[in-house]
């Protein structure tokens, strides 16, 4: 079976993202590749970049591109140019305090928000009830896929 997950750039920024889990960039890859099939497509001559970031650095993008002067778990900038899907940023701090609250691992909250992001890429929105409810349900296929509890399990 060839793979349909995207070919995947990833670019640590910060350094305490590779002592988060020694198996983040297998994980990664296993994630879209479950997603492709979930979605049913081939994502194999297209490309995302992934990166692991820091809270500053995130809250710097966050401020710049949508006026938020706050970090934020995850963003997601779409490419206009083929055949780059776009960009997934991760900020470690924010993303280590919530997997901390919710008691879940670290390694499963990155993975959701990957996922999360990657959807984004794809178009999909949760900013009406009807797209919140579509894009939800596909995160919560795709993550049981990957035996990972449902995050809008408590909601």
């Amino acid at each position: 079976m060839t793979s349909k997950s995207p070919i995947i750039n990833f670019v640590i920024q910060e350094p305490l993202w590779e002592k988060a889990s020694s198996t983040l960039e297998t994980s990664v890859q296993v994630a879209l590749e479950t997603t492709a099939h979930v979605l049913d497509k081939d994502f194999s001559n297209e490309e995302v970049s992934i990166v692991f970031s820091s809270d500053d650095d995130v809250q710097l993008l966050n401020k710049t591109f949508r006026n938020k002067d706050k970090p934020t778990n995850v963003l997601s900038f779409p490419s206009n140019e083929l055949p780059e899907l776009g960009d997934i940023i991760l900020a470690y701090t924010t993303v280590l305090n919530e997997a901390n609250a919710l008691n879940i691992s670290i390694l499963h909250h990155t993975i959701h928000l990957i996922v999360h992001g990657f959807l984004h890429l794809l178009g999909y929105d949760h900013k009406h009830e009807s797209e919140a409810h579509t894009m939800e349900q596909l995160e919560i296929e795709i993550l049981k896929e990957l035996n990972i509890e449902n995050p809008y399990e408590d909601e």
